[in-house]
């Protein structure tokens, strides 16, 4: 469910099961974080956004923090199901890096912008944001980097390495593509990356 399904106008007052209360509250910030930035968004603001009441936000959420981070949870575990099923997606190494680069491109453009939560957040200078959001990465890494140490005689150290700058080129250029105007199409756009990656990732001798 995207953030605006998520935040569909109810009259105040509307009483909704709690998990959807939650949800819809979570799609409601997730705008207001995502255009204003934490440090601007208000709480006030997050609950008009919904249509409801800030006690019945506070119900849900003790504060911003709360708020953010729970946001923020969500759409790390997002990303790492992502690449993990891309990688799930084929046995075969050459589309398994095709199809993990196009998992980052399609969470960046999804709508709602949650991406700039995960990789633009105005508040990792907060211990508990920026564990969250280098966990992620780290996690995305190790995923990657099992199949490169399976896959080669390369050490596990060696291995992480590797993974790192593949998913880190992965997530630099999908940002630039989408902040660029998305003038290549998406296919293309990854493709080219993709091949780039691989045309590296195939000189190591896979390991029979």
């Amino acid at each position: 469910m995207t953030a605006t399904e998520q935040t569909e106008a109810r009259p105040r007052g509307t009483r909704l099961p709690r998990r959807a209360r939650r949800n819809q509250l979570l799609g409601a910030a997730q705008e207001v974080f995502v255009a204003q930035g934490y440090h601007a968004a208000a709480m006030d603001d997050i609950a008009e956004r919904a249509g409801v009441s800030k006690p019945v936000l506070y119900q849900h959420f003790p504060g911003k923090l709360e708020l953010y981070l729970a946001l923020l949870d969500q759409h790390c575990e997002a990303l790492l199901g992502a690449v993990r099923q891309a990688l799930a997606s084929t046995q075969d190494n050459k589309l398994r890096v095709a199809a993990t680069m196009d998992a980052y491109f399609a969470f960046v453009e999804h709508e709602g912008g949650a991406f700039r939560l995960v990789f633009e957040s105005d508040l990792t200078n907060e211990p508990t944001v920026r564990e969250r959001v280098d966990q992620v990465s780290y996690d995305c890494a190790k995923l990657v980097s099992a199949v490169i140490a399976e896959d080669t005689d390369l050490a596990p150290e060696q291995s992480m390495l590797l993974a790192v700058s593949l998913c880190g080129m992965a997530q630099v250029t999908a940002r630039h593509w989408l902040s660029s105007g998305q003038k290549v199409p998406r296919e293309v756009a990854h493709g080219l990356i993709a091949s780039l990656a691989w045309r590296g990732i195939a000189g190591f001798p896979i390991q029979h």
